[in-house]
């Protein structure tokens, strides 16, 4: 059961965050608008969720957008897809209770209808609520599962780590130092730097906007980059590519970094690295890897109460704040995981 439970009332109306049109790039806030609408009867096989905290991803600028996606885009007109944390309060589905608490596909709304195939995960571990949105949440799992299969790290490899402060990459270096790695986070300020090394655990962090970074990098890895886990892409990745030790691992996670891609940007060739380094360049996207999400998140609920890792949120308290919330994502200006609670 999970604890630190907020207050949260039952509305009788339903506030949605709509997409009001087809952003270009990052979603704005002028995209989308707040409507209400009246709560519809329950189907048999559904449950009603209220949901409590709201979850601001990256990923949401690719299910606003019409870029060529993983997934299909979120019609104008419809609620902003989203995942989030809530509560059942009805349900006509025997396998889910009133009272249970779940992570899934809820969208920005005060409540969801929904059904089995929407749920992500029973929040049953004793953790706080909040941990459900983002260390056992897809951000957590994610750091989990892409360095773990596709890092696939060795004790004394050098793991460098691009946003290392985020949502993902903080819990990548910490699950580095935990594997034995040394780590390296880069990272966009020096306030962000100092939190990188004091609450996430770094060896070193570097301000990638101040530092000329090929020297920087050079400096503190002399002998190469095993693993460089990649939030950002973009010139970064031009830069870390040519830093890489022979056989190094490259876990694509996230292209932050990369404003729009229609066109597609053009950059520096980096065919010759990846031949004569041996690299091993790989995606990672999370919903391809459904099967194992319960096992990682019950490790990494193990790993936060045994006092390895530790996670932050920047909890924005209302409905309104969600419109501009990913363009306040997309410009560095959360302090840890966001999430909106709307209870």
């Amino acid at each position: 059961m999970p604890i630190d439970i907020p207050i949260y009332s039952l509305p009788t109306e339903n506030r949605q965050v709509i997409l009001a049109r087809r952003p270009e790039g990052i979603p704005q806030a002028t995209d989308f608008r707040i409507s209400s609408a009246p709560l519809s009867p329950l189907l048999p096989g559904k449950m009603r969720i209220r949901n409590i905290y709201l979850s601001v991803d990256p990923a949401q600028r690719g299910w606003a957008s019409a870029e060529a996606n993983y997934s299909a885009p979120v019609a104008v007109g419809d609620p902003m897809r989203a995942l989030a944390v809530g509560v059942v309060v009805e349900s006509n589905d025997p396998d889910f209770h009133v009272g249970e608490y779940l992570y899934g596909w809820f969208g920005w709304q005060d409540y969801a209808t929904v059904g089995a195939a929407q749920i992500i995960l029973r929040a049953t571990h004793d953790v706080p609520l909040t941990a459900f949105g983002g260390l056992l949440g897809i951000n957590g799992v994610t750091a989990y599962l892409a360095l773990t299969e596709l890092g696939r790290p060795i004790a004394g490899d050098t793991l460098l780590v691009s946003t290392a402060g985020g949502s993902v990459g903080s819990f990548v270096g910490q699950l580095g130092r935990y594997f034995g790695c040394r780590t390296i986070g880069l990272t966009g300020g020096d306030g962000k730097v100092a939190r990188c090394v004091a609450r996430y655990g770094y060896d070193v962090a570097i301000n990638y906007k101040s530092a000329e970074l090929p020297q920087a990098i050079s400096k503190v890895a002399p002998t190469g980059i095993n693993i460089y886990f990649d939030n950002t892409g973009g010139a970064i990745l031009d830069t870390v590519l040519r830093q890489m030790a022979v056989r190094g691992r490259i876990v694509q996670c996230g292209t932050a970094s990369v404003g729009i891609w229609t066109p597609p940007p053009q950059g520096p060739r980096n065919e010759r690295e990846i031949l004569t380094r041996r690299l091993v360049w790989s995606g990672f996207v999370i919903f391809d890897h459904v099967a194992e999400y319960e096992a990682a998140a019950s490790a990494l609920a193990q790993l936060y109460k045994s006092g390895t890792l530790t996670y932050d949120v920047d909890v924005a308290d209302s409905m309104e704040s969600a419109p501009g919330a990913i363009a306040s994502l997309y410009a560095g200006e959360n302090a840890g995981k966001r999430l909106i609670y709307v209870g």
